[in-house]
């Protein structure tokens, strides 16, 4: 079972938000938005673990993914064209995402996997 498993549904939702080729509008769901990032975050700490080794602890690891997910909301946010969006639109959908983090990346799935 590799770390990604945990992630499957969002890996659907990022898979529908990456597919979706509606005009540019601040109409997207922050669950679809939520999940995009929390995927998109899966993978860039995948790859920060197999390029620096596991972090030393839990915690370190949920804020490597905080940082890895607001990475993420600024760029979807930029390449998906809204750039009109307002800063507390951008800190709902960061949120949301950490909270997806929290819910999934849960310390059981942590051992489980490293």
């Amino acid at each position: 079972m590799g770390f990604l498993d945990a992630f499957s549904s969002s890996q659907t939702q990022y898979d529908n938000f990456q597919s979706d080729d509606a005009p540019h509008q601040a109409t997207l769901s922050h669950e679809l938005l939520g999940g995009a990032v929390a995927f998109e975050a899966a993978k860039a700490y995948e790859d920060h673990c197999a390029k620096n080794g596991k972090p030393q602890s839990h915690a370190l690891a949920k804020e490597l993914f905080a940082g890895f997910a607001g990475a993420a909301v600024d760029r979807l946010v930029e390449t998906k064209g809204a750039d009109a969006w307002s800063a507390h639109q951008r800190q709902r959908a960061q949120s949301h995402a950490q909270e997806q983090i929290q819910e999934t990346f849960t310390e059981d799935v942590y051992r489980e996997n490293y």
